[in-house]
């Protein structure tokens, strides 16, 4: 299927991308201070969690770019 993206619409996703990328750095760098299994395992899903929507946005940027050229 064959999108077409906005300039804003494209930056976005970009601005979505990073600020998900902080969230997840966050959530694996909290999990070596953290002493509770539950909070744990909350870190370890979001960072699963987190990882598969980055690459959901990733595909969306690289659809953006090749219309684009």
């Amino acid at each position: 299927m064959n999108r077409t993206y906005a300039l804003h619409e494209t930056l976005e996703v970009h601005e979505i991308a990073a600020f998900k990328a902080i969230c997840m750095t966050k959530s694996k760098t909290m999990q070596a201070l953290v002493s509770d299994p539950e909070l744990l395992r909350i870190l370890q899903h979001d960072v699963q969690v987190s990882t598969q929507q980055l690459q959901e946005l990733s595909g969306l940027l690289s659809d953006s770019q090749q219309q684009g050229r």
